[in-house]
C-alpha cells in the first residue's frame, strides 16, 4: 500500500474504488445468503450502519493512508500493536467482555493481551543478531525506493495520524458486536457499512480533490495494490474479522492483530530475501504464547459458563419436581371428611 501511495495513487480517490470493489464482493453474499434471516430494516439500523462506516472505514482509512503517507511502514505497523490493548479496555468498559481477575481465565485474557503486545514490539523494536541472512536479489534496491522511507515528510501528523488509525480500528471491532447483537446479519452490517462510506468518501474527494488525473488510474501497480486492497483486505479479510467478531467476541478478533507483525517479517525474508534477526524470533514466540494464553483463556470462560449454566438448569427442574411431589402429598380431602 505504501509502494502505490509512492506511485501517486490519490489517499481520498484510493478508498473509494477499493471499498466499491468490496462491496461488489459482499452484496451477493448478503442477498442470498440472509434473504430470509435478515431482521427489519428500520431507520436506527441505518443510523448505526452510517456511523459505522463513518468510524470503520472513512476515518479508519484515512488514519491510515496519511499515517503511512507521512511515516514509515514500519511505524505503521507497530502502532497497530496497540489495537487488541485498546479494544480489551473499550469491551470491558461496555461489558462485552467479561474479565474475572479472581479466576485463571481472566488472568490467561489479561496476560495473553499483553504478551502479544510484547511479543509485536519486540519485532519492531529490537533487532538482536541476525540468524537469517539471505543473498539479496538485484532489483531490491529498487524495490526500497518504490517503497520509501517518509523522509522529508510531516512525522508529527503522521504519528498523530497513526493513533487515531488504532483507536478507530478497536472502536469500530468493539462497535461492531454491538450492532450485531441487534442486527445479527453480518454480511448486510458489512455491504451497508462500505456503502455508507463510499458515500463519505465521494463527499470528501468531491469537495477537496480538485484535479480530474487523481481518479485516474495510472499503472498496472495501482491497479494491482487497488484490487487487492479491495478484495483481499476490505472484502475477505474484514468479512472474516465480522464473522469472528460475531462468534468469538472483539477480544478474540483483536488479539490476532499482532500476528500480521510476525507474517510481515517472515514474508519479508523470504519475499523480499530481508534478513530475519533474533528478535523477529523471540517475538514470534512472545505473539504465539500470548494467543494461546488468549484462546485458552476464551475456552475456559465458556466452559465455566456451559458449567454453571448446566447446575442451574439442574437446580430448577429439581425445584420444579420438589414442588410437584409436594403438591401430590398434601391430600385433597381431609380424612375427616
Amino acid at each position: 500500500m505504501r509502494a502505490a501511495l509512492n506511485m501517486g495513487v490519490s489517499k481520498l480517490v484510493f478508498p473509494i474504488y477499493r471499498n466499491i470493489i468490496a462491496l461488489v464482493l459482499l452484496v451477493p453474499f448478503a442477498y442470498f445468503i440472509e434473504r430470509k434471516d435478515r431482521p427489519t430494516l428500520t431507520l436506527s439500523h441505518l443510523i448505526q450502519f452510517f456511523l459505522l462506516g463513518f468510524l470503520g472505514i472513512t476515518l479508519n482509512q484515512g488514519f491510515y493512508l496519511f499515517g503511512l503517507d507521512n511515516t514509515s511502514p514500519s511505524f505503521a505497523s507497530a502502532t497497530e500493536n496497540a489495537v487488541p490493548a485498546v479494544t480489551f479496555i473499550l469491551a470491558t468498559l461496555l461489558r462485552l467482555e467479561q474479565v474475572h481477575l479472581n479466576r485463571r481465565d481472566g488472568i490467561a485474557k489479561v496476560l495473553g493481551t499483553l504478551t502479544s503486545f510484547i511479543g509485536a514490539s519486540v519485532i519492531t523494536l529490537y533487532k538482536g543478531p541476525t540468524i537469517y541472512s539471505p543473498n539479496p536479489p538485484s532489483d531490491q534496491s529498487d524495490l526500497m525506493f518504490t517503497l520509501g522511507d517518509a523522509k522529508e515528510k510531516n512525522w508529527a501528523l503522521g504519528c498523530i495520524c497513526c493513533f487515531g488509525h488504532c483507536l478507530c480500528w478497536a472502536s469500530w471491532i468493539v462497535l461492531q458486536a454491538v450492532v450485531l447483537k441487534k442486527y445479527p446479519a453480518r454480511f448486510s452490517v458489512y455491504s451497508f457499512t462500505c456503502f455508507f462510506s463510499i458515500l463519505q468518501f465521494l463527499a470528501i474527494a468531491g469537495y477537496f480533490e480538485g484535479d480530474s488525473q487523481a481518479w485516474h488510474v495510472h499503472s498496472v501497480g495501482e491497479l494491482f495494490t487497488i484490487f487487492y486492497a479491495g478484495l483481499v483486505v476490505s472484502g475477505i479479510g474484514f468479512a472474516i474479522q465480522i464473522w469472528v467478531i460475531q462468534r468469538g467476541g472483539p477480544v478474540f478478533v483483536s488479539g490476532y492483530l499482532p500476528l500480521q507483525t510476525m507474517l510481515v517479517a517472515v514474508m519479508a525474508s523470504i519475499a523480499l530475501s530481508e534478513e530475519f534477526y533474533s528478535g523477529g524470533m523471540i517475538g514470534a514466540m512472545l505473539i504465539i504464547a500470548g494467543l494461546y494464553l488468549v484462546v485458552w483463556g476464551k475456552s475456559e470462560e465458556t466452559k465455566l459458563a456451559t458449567a454453571k449454566d448446566a447446575i442451574m438448569l439442574s437446580s430448577d427442574n429439581s425445584q420444579a419436581r420438589f414442588s410437584g411431589k409436594s403438591s401430590l402429598v398434601q391430600p385433597l380431602l381431609n380424612s375427616g371428611e
